[in-house]
This record gives structure tokens, sequence and C-alpha cells, in this order.
């Protein structure tokens, strides 16, 4: 039996450990990367310490075994971000040489990608949800994101948007159907958005 829950600080190595396990596009990343906290800095916990009313934590009696982590206002995240969550770790881990997938997340951490400007103006709220093997095939994942979207609709968000790795297919065929479109492709991967308001 799986349990969702809102978020605590007590959840964070649990949040880490998944987003490690799901790191390679949905796949144990475990071992690509030496330091194992690296995908969690950048990917998982700055919204369990920056917007923790909108993570939402699956557990099981062996721990975390998933989440889905939002963002109401990208833009609003992203300066907090920079104030808040990337300066100690910058100061932890200096740019790097080389171009080793640590190196790679490093220079994530100095560098923090974001979405296109045409993407947030349409779908200002952004989500990140991964799912340990253990927990998929439930239904689990659809719970997740209808409850954040009854949440932001609630909260008057027009819409949210989700950056998903292009070889991820089964990802993106769940967020199809549950109602993402395509919106933007780049290079390694696809935007999908879906609209909250105006009878979407």
């Amino acid at each position: 039996m799986s349990l969702i829950r809102t978020a605590s600080p007590h959840d964070l190595p649990g949040v880490y450990r998944v987003c490690l396990q799901t790191g390679d596009s949905g796949r144990d990343a475990t071992g690509l990367y030496r330091d194992p906290d690296l995908l969690g800095h950048v990917y998982a916990g700055p919204y369990v310490a920056g917007q923790p009313e909108l993570a939402l934590i699956v557990a099981d009696a062996d721990g975390v075994c998933g989440y889905l982590l939002a963002a109401e206002d990208t833009r609003t995240f992203e300066r907090w971000q920079e104030e808040e969550w990337w300066p100690p770790l910058r100061a932890h881990y200096p740019i790097p040489d080389g171009d080793t997938p640590d190196a790679q997340l490093i220079r994530l951490v100095h560098a923090p990608p974001r979405a296109p400007d045409a993407v947030v103006a349409e779908y200002p709220a952004h989500l990140h949800m991964d799912l340990l093997e253990r927990t998929r095939g439930q239904g689990i994942g659809r719970t997740l994101v209808e409850r954040l979207i009854e949440t932001l609709r609630e909260r008057g968000s027009p819409g949210v948007h989700l950056d998903v790795a292009a070889d991820n297919s089964n990802a993106i065929g769940f967020y199809r159907h549950v109602g993402f479109i395509a919106v933007q492709p780049t290079r390694d991967s696809l935007y999908m958005g879906l609209h909250l308001t105006g009878g979407a």
C-alpha cells in the first residue's frame, strides 16, 4: 500500500535516492555518477525546500518510492533558486574541467537551464515526477498529476509544463494520456504543456 502526502524536509534523503534511481530516463543512474547527491541537488531538492506545499511524496513500507515536485510560477522559482539554493552549492562545487556526468551536472548548478519564454508565458507552472519501478502501473502517476492540477487550478494558474527526455518514450506516452500536448522540442528533450483554464 502506497501513501501520498505532502513533502517535509525529512523526506530529502528518500527523494534524492528516488531521483538517482530514476535519473537515466526513468532507469537507475546510480552507476553513472560518483557523487550520488548531484542529481537531487539539481532536480529535486530545491522543490522540497522552496515550494514544499506543491511537493507530493509517495511512500510505502520501504520508504519514499516516488514524488511529484512542482513550482507554481517558474520564473519566481528560478529567482528563489538564484538567491537561496544555488549559491551554497556553487561554493561547494567549483566549475570542473572535463565532461564526465558529474561535471555536466555541476555545470548546471552554475548555469541552470531556463524554460523557453514562450513555454513559460503560456504554461507558467512546471512539474517534475519520478516513480520507482515498484510504484509504477498502479495509477499513482495519474493520481499525483490530478492532485497537482486541482491545486494549481485553485490557485488560478493558467497552465503547467514539463521537460521530458526525448528518449523517454514511456513518460511522453503517459503525459499525453493525461492530457499534455507537445509544445516545443529541443535537441534532446521535449517540452509538454497542459492548459488549466479556458475550458481546457
